[in-house]
């Protein structure tokens, strides 16, 4: 069975400090292929607390959409739990530049531990085990970001990490089923990041079979992400779903 498991919803520093949501990424098993997409905070504890438990021995991959803390905290330490402590040297990483050369959040202690290290860049396209990625365009963010396109042999998943909102965004994602990062629910200039409005307007055009709303900041806390969902989906005519920590979802529903 396909599916992908939310380990953490928080976006944004202060849900991320004060745990309002928790910071574990999400994890994603699609045509027998593991892998965790962007380790926060907290990832480790969240895989062992899961029912059934998520073992990071298991995983062929780690993607890093960029560098900030509640995206990549935990990646030295899912290194050393997917790769048994350095003893069974395994699995690829996949990061953009500026996490591991400029100011680097990967150690270089951790890095023998991988088979691969793999530098992500505009338009690039990848292989992990039976499934396949591309990095369509660079975001705007703080940092260098990359959103990710998905491939398994019968659907696409299309993550929009984040980035403030730009022309004609959402015609480099368009996947059958959506992720979108939503960290405001009403934007400000100066904010990196996409807001309700933003959200909108991408599924809108879009129409994904499905659309997970997820990484909610402090406004988005307080305006109740189910109901900006249920909202969304009454706006769109698109199944719109808040995640939730540790919420699984079934992508076999949404194959081809």
């Amino acid at each position: 069975m396909n599916w992908l498991k939310f380990l953490g919803t928080s976006g944004g520093r202060f849900v991320l400090i004060n745990q309002l949501r928790k910071t574990g990424g999400t994890w994603l098993n699609l045509d027998n292929t593991n892998v965790l997409i962007d380790p926060g905070p907290g990832t480790l504890t969240r895989c062992h607390k899961s029912r059934p438990k998520l073992n990071p021995r298991n995983l062929d991959a780690i993607i890093l959409t960029h560098k900030h803390l509640d995206h990549s905290n935990d990646v030295n330490l899912m290194i050393e739990a997917m790769t048994n402590g350095g003893w069974d040297k395994k699995g690829v990483l996949f990061a953009p530049s500026d996490a591991l050369d400029e100011d680097p959040v990967v150690l270089k202690h951790f890095r023998n531990k991988v088979n691969k290290i793999v530098k992500l860049k505009e338009k690039g396209e990848y292989n992990i085990g039976n499934i396949s990625f591309k990095t369509p365009v660079k975001h705007i963010h703080g940092v260098e970001t990359y959103g990710l396109n998905i491939f398994s042999k019968k659907n696409t998943i299309s993550i929009i990490s984040d980035t403030k909102y730009f022309e004609d965004l959402e015609e480099f994602y368009k996947g059958d089923i959506l992720i979108l990062n939503l960290v405001m629910h009403k934007g400000k200039d100066h904010i990196l990041h996409l807001d309700v409005e933003d959200a909108e307007k991408i599924i809108s055009k879009n129409k994904p079979k499905i659309c997970i709303i997820t990484h909610f900041g402090m406004t988005m806390i307080k305006a109740k992400p189910w109901e900006i969902a249920e909202t969304l989906s009454k706006k769109t005519g698109v199944k719109v779903v808040a995640a939730s920590d540790g919420m699984k979802l079934d992508l076999e529903e949404y194959e081809k």
